[in-house]
């Protein structure tokens, strides 16, 4: 239950009521920044919350059980605050967001009505998108380690140790035809087995997409296709790095990257036949080995 005021309560109960929103988003980097649907600035907890259109639609889902709930927000990039290269470095991906119902006549009064973060944060030329969860879906993060026959690491990182800058599993061109609208073909992808790079990370080098790092959906022979949404059409010329991909399988791990002492995950581990298969019929049950 939400505590607020008795003098807060009672500006709600009356017949009249001069509430407003106001959202605070604190950055990942320490940087705060306010902003309200109300038409004048309002200033409390040290952060100045400015006019914006950027989030004036916006409904939130909550309830009592420990399912997130979550929030869309859609528009223009209205807040001022927010700049589009901001959004295509990664700076507002996981930002935390807290939402108060404010009257505005004394900001002291107030409630908090939803906390969450900043999931999913995409840009398409002058229009941003975000989807919001509430803090609730941190208990939904995997804590440990999973007991998997699977590897639980990714390529390249610490724990995996494969080196993706060496030729082997790298690969730097320009992209050639476009089939589709990321879809492509390179030079430097002829004489590479298909199936390579799929999985891996492409990196844009060139372009109007520099900068962006995009998982490839699929290689086959000289033919590349990157999943997720471009920041802006794929044209030729543009140039790329690509690193191969792994299916977090133990015959890949040892076949393709020679890295089987280091795999992480549990390839012997016994499936569920064993767990359900009974006594041996005819033998000697002996406590022995099946």
């Amino acid at each position: 239950m939400r505590q607020i005021s008795e003098a807060f309560a009672t500006r709600l109960a009356a017949d009249e009521t001069t509430l407003c929103a106001c959202w605070r988003f604190t950055r990942r980097d320490g940087e705060v920044f306010g902003a309200t649907d109300h038409d004048a600035d309002l200033s409390f907890d040290g952060v100045t919350y400015s006019p914006s259109a950027g989030l004036g639609k916006v409904s939130f889902e909550s309830g009592a059980g420990l399912a997130p709930g979550r929030a869309t927000a859609d528009g223009a990039l209205a807040l001022e605050f927010m700049q589009a290269h901001e959004l295509d470095a990664g700076l507002w991906d996981g930002v935390r967001v807290d939402v108060w119902r404010v009257d505005w006549r004394g900001p002291e009064h107030r409630a908090m009505i939803w906390s969450g973060v900043l999931s999913e944060v995409g840009r398409t030329g002058d229009a941003f998108s975000a989807e919001l969860v509430s803090l609730k879906a941190g208990l939904e993060r995997r804590i440990g380690r999973v007991y998997s026959r699977r590897c639980d690491a990714d390529v390249g990182d610490a724990r995996c140790g494969v080196d993706l800058v060496s030729a082997s599993f790298s690969v730097s061109g320009v992209v050639g035809a476009i089939p589709g609208g990321l879809t492509f073909t390179s030079d430097a992808l002829e004489g590479l087995a298909s199936g390579w790079f799929t999985g891996g990370r492409l990196a844009w080098t060139s372009g109007v997409n520099a900068g962006l790092v995009q998982r490839i959906a699929r290689h086959t022979g000289n033919q590349i296709e990157v999943a997720g949404s471009a920041r802006g059409v794929i044209t030729t010329g543009d140039a790329f790095s690509a690193t191969a991909g792994c299916d977090k399988a133990f015959e890949t791990c040892r076949e393709k990257f020679a890295n089987g002492a280091r795999f992480r995950g549990f390839p012997h581990m016994p499936g569920p036949e064993a767990v359900l298969a009974g006594p041996a019929a005819g033998d000697a049950n002996d406590g022995g080995r099946r």
